[in-house]
């Protein structure tokens, strides 16, 4: 028997790879070593993208960046031939906050300071390699700065009204008077990119990037008015610099993705946004992948109404169903019904919290009960009267 694993991460829990070594375990234990398993980490653009693409054969580099308060982090991308898989969270992102590193939450001074400069030197370090496509995996970013941080490591200078640099962060640019190009990044002009985001926020106004994000980020009211009007000088400035495609780029959806990065990568990298599970599932290879397969095993940490909103499993589920392979879930919980289940593709949903009820016990042995359930899953396979008792309607008979 052949079976394809091609989970997301659980949050807080396990990555993609964790959730498929065990899972991989637990089948194996079940089987006595005798199935053919092939392992593939999927995501949906945000965090864990990079594992994804690293599992589907590029290259692990790492660079030395500025981190989103200045200080410098190590932050991986991968690489395969000319293209390269950023992922924001990796320089940029909201867990290497200080405060968060220190078990805190983000406050309002980060809120209205932290830059997405790394970002920008990563994409540095792609080009450096060679890469000329490239995809911006964004989410869990800690900035509201609408890129400026990103246009910055590429060379970008953004000036106040007596030619100084501004500091980092979205409330400076409130004293944006003009951006310096002269030193952008020349390479840019032959490189493209795909901007992975599933938000479609625009990057001004109550349903923008500091109205929405913001507050997640340690934002409060007051910054969010100040956030939201500071990146307002910043559309209107960088209009003066490359044109109106700067005022269209703005109402763009996707242009608040990630503290309004989106909104840069639109507007001057001329970067294409598509759904992030669309972009990972391409060049990860899973349809063509899934070849020859008997069951596909999908999840993440907690299947409810968000992921039939286009998150992992369904993306694989469907790419499943376009195989005519039959597909099942594994998560850490799910507050779907049986017919939402069945509707999405899934044979069935094995749920961590079916073994342990308490949640706080799910997330630190997900692992061994993440194993348990491979064994289970196995076990169904090999006796469809017991799928069947436990509610699936049809049998997982393969």
């Amino acid at each position: 028997m052949r079976i394809v694993i091609a989970p997301d991460k659980f949050k807080g829990s396990l990555s993609a790879p964790d959730v498929c070594r065990h899972l991989e375990k637990g089948l194996q234990a079940a089987a006595g070593g005798n199935l053919d398993i092939l392992r593939i980490p999927v995501a949906d653009g945000g965090e864990g993208t990079l594992d994804a693409a690293v599992g589907s054969g590029f290259a692990r580099r790492s660079a030395t960046v500025s981190g989103p308060t200045g200080e410098p982090v190590r932050a991986d991308f991968a690489v395969r031939g000319h293209e390269a898989v950023i992922e924001m969270a990796a320089a940029s992102g909201l867990a290497l906050l200080p405060q968060v590193l220190s078990g805190g939450q983000p406050d309002s001074a980060t809120a209205t300071t932290a830059t997405s400069l790394g970002t920008g030197q990563l994409i540095r370090a792609a080009l450096d390699a060679g890469c000329r496509r490239i995809v911006l995996g964004v989410g869990g970013s800690a900035n509201t700065d609408g890129g400026a941080g990103l246009l910055q490591g590429l060379g970008a200078r953004f000036l106040d009204a007596t030619g100084n640099e501004l500091p980092a962060g979205g409330a400076a640019l409130a004293n944006l008077h003009r951006i310096d190009f002269t030193d952008f990044e020349p390479r840019l002009v032959e490189t493209r990119f795909v901007l992975a985001s599933d938000v479609d926020n625009r990057l001004l106004g109550p349903q923008g990037a500091a109205a929405v994000f913001g507050p997640q980020k340690g934002a409060t009211p007051q910054d969010v008015d100040l956030l939201d009007t500071a990146l307002a000088r910043f559309v209107e400035v960088l209009a003066r610099e490359i044109g109106f495609r700067a005022e269209r780029a703005a109402e763009a959806p996707g242009a608040g993705a990630a503290g309004g990065v989106g909104y840069a990568a639109i507007a001057v990298l001329a970067a294409t946004r598509r759904p992030g599970i669309d972009v990972v599932l391409e060049f990860t290879q899973l349809a063509h992948r899934l070849a020859g397969a008997d069951l596909v095993i999908t999840g993440e940490g907690s299947l409810d109404e968000q992921s039939l909103l286009g998150k992992t499993p369904m993306g694989v589920a469907r790419a499943a169903a376009a195989a005519g392979i039959p597909v099942v879930a594994v998560c850490g919980r799910t507050t779907l019904s049986p017919e939402q289940q069945q509707d999405s593709g899934f044979r069935q949903v094995y749920a961590l919290t079916a073994l342990e009820p308490k949640v706080d016990i799910c997330i630190a042995e997900a692992g061994s009960l993440l194993e348990q359930l491979g064994k289970n899953i196995l076990h169904e396979l090999a006796n469809p009267a017991a799928a069947d008792a436990t509610g699936t309607k049809e049998p997982l008979n393969v």
